[in-house]
């Protein structure tokens, strides 16, 4: 008992001290782009590939969904209230899920503050591929979101496979003792 507690005071530190510097490098990069760009100006970074763009986006990815702000902060609030419950009271899990999911945590905290403050989101990271057939523009916050759940996925399907594969190892063991 006493470890599990230690434990989730210790998930609970690392999980705060990420998410804190994941938010505050997004706040402080929407501060430099809003304090130094127009609102729509573009400065283009990698030609054909990468700008700087500076835009509001009332909605999530891509503009979906645009002037539904309390959805989303309704979201973020039952997504972080989840993410800090898993971290502090599982039992099982690991120091790099913690990491994943304070990088989420941290990503959300930034875009709900935006939502709370503007009533919008600041992104100004504009990738564009294949010409301007893809473009997309987002933010720190989104990138660890982003970046953060696929992470999670792997973690969550590495740890599948090797549930199986131990599943199979103590059948494949259960039928040669029974030879």
């Amino acid at each position: 008992m006493q470890t599990m507690r230690r434990n989730s005071v210790v998930n609970l530190l690392i999980a705060a001290v990420i998410a804190t510097a994941v938010c505050l490098l997004d706040q402080i990069s929407k501060m430099a782009v809003v304090g130094s760009m127009a609102l729509g100006e573009s400065r283009e970074l990698i030609p054909g590939v990468l700008n700087l763009t500076y835009i509001r986006n009332s909605g999530m990815a891509m503009g979906m969904l645009a002037n539904h702000r309390w959805i989303f902060m309704a979201l973020s609030v039952i997504m972080i209230a989840l993410i800090i419950l898993y971290v502090t009271f599982s039992r099982s899990v690991k120091r790099g899920t913690v990491v994943v999911l304070a990088m989420i945590l941290g990503g959300g905290i930034g875009n709900m503050i935006d939502r709370f403050a503007y009533g919008f989101v600041i992104d100004f990271i504009d990738v564009r591929l294949f010409g301007n057939l893809w473009k997309w523009i987002f933010n720190v916050a989104d990138s660890f979101v982003t970046v953060g759940a696929v992470v999670l996925a792997v973690i969550y399907i590495v740890s599948e496979v090797r549930k199986k594969k131990q599943g199979k190892s103590e059948e494949e063991a259960k039928a040669e003792n029974d030879l």
